[in-house]
């Protein structure tokens, strides 16, 4: 299985190889980008995979080519040292490699989607050699993945119909299981998490409005993108990247949780949000409609007035806010890791035939 240690790509990894090893399923994760860091790598190994990595840049990257092809050769190495029964890719190029087992791709992302729905246009035409890839990636592929129909579609939308596809929501493991969360430990704070840096989450939008809030915004995730200096959070308190556990409580610390975003394939942190209690407070974006439609408030991501006052009415709304966090927490219990496990293992086995 490939993967990345920037974003919500690791969180999945970690949480779905646990489960395969808990199935029998052996994982060896082959790492690209930056480095894990080392509570990332002991994450890995208390779940019980074998974690190797490579600094090469990864396909969305600027200028990644030259880098793209030699983890290819990286891999292919790999699948010849360790004869896996099924190639696991957590992005779309290298699926069009001469692998010798079945491949699946797992669309979690994608550049030239997250541009028409960030800049309201379609990708510029530097992107070309970008969309060949991707393109050649789905072909090959035996199967493509996609946590939500709307990202399926936006798929389709810049590539064309994929041949082999099906949709697998992604599911979290939270301590507990399906234990109601502590509904009177919840504190006057607002939460947010992810990547500050990428215009998609929309956090910007949230700090222009922290300042004429009743309640302390807190946001959780890296601001500095990967060579790339670190993005302005204005007004609101930077928790930095943290640790599973400590982001964890926070989510179990936040009445609200707020993502007002304009790009999100799936919204893993909507999820763990909202098994651990908070009012949901997001982008209303065909992604998080599936998931959360009449679970969540929804605002228009551009409309930063009605964001402010979106949160706003739950702070001053303490029923509202709970019966809007109980619906986002009955509604979690949809996607749960062994579900989404489950689901991967049969089409494994679908695969193997």
């Amino acid at each position: 299985m490939t993967a990345d240690a920037v974003g919500g790509v690791w969180r999945y990894t970690i949480d779905l190889g646990r489960a395969l090893a808990a199935r029998g399923v052996r994982t060896t994760v082959a790492v690209m980008g930056p480095f894990p860091s080392p509570s990332q790598r002991r994450e890995g190994e208390a779940a019980g995979l074998a974690i190797l990595d490579r600094s090469f840049r990864l396909e969305w990257m600027e200028n990644p080519w030259d880098d793209v092809r030699r983890a290819g050769g990286w891999l292919l190495a790999l699948e010849r040292a360790l004869l896996p029964d099924v190639v696991h890719l957590n992005g779309y190029a290298h699926a069009a490699l001469e692998w010798r087992a079945p491949v699946v791709v797992v669309a979690h992302s994608c550049v030239r989607s997250w541009w028409r729905a960030v800049k309201g246009e379609e990708a510029p035409a530097r992107f070309k050699e970008y969309r060949e890839a991707i393109a050649a990636g789905l072909l090959a592929a035996r199967v493509v993945i996609a946590p939500t129909a709307a990202m399926l579609r936006a798929l389709e939308e810049e590539y064309g119909p994929a041949l082999r596809a099906r949709v697998i929501p992604n599911g979290c493991m939270v301590a507990g299981g399906h234990a109601e969360p502590f509904w009177g430990a919840k504190e006057e704070v607002v939460l947010s998490a992810g990547r500050a840096w990428d215009e998609g989450k929309n956090i910007a939008a949230l700090c222009a409005v922290a300042g004429q809030l009743s309640w302390p915004v807190c946001v959780a995730g890296e601001a500095r993108a990967p060579e790339a200096p670190s993005c302005e959070l204005p007004g609101v308190r930077r928790l930095g990247h943290l640790p599973a556990p400590e982001l964890a409580s926070w989510y179990r610390r936040a009445a609200i949780y707020a993502l007002p975003a304009r790009y999100e394939p799936f919204g893993l942190s909507v999820l763990e949000a909202a098994r651990a209690g908070c009012a949901l407070v997001l982008g209303d974006i065909p992604s998080l409609r599936e998931n959360w439609s009449d679970a969540a408030t929804f605002v228009d991501p551009n409309d930063g007035p009605a964001l402010g006052a979106a949160l706003e009415d739950l702070i001053s709304n303490p029923v509202r806010r709970e019966a809007l966090a109980r619906r986002a927490w009955a509604r979690s219990l949809r996607f749960t890791i062994d579900r989404t496990a489950d689901e991967y293992l049969k089409t494994y086995e679908d695969l193997l035939g």
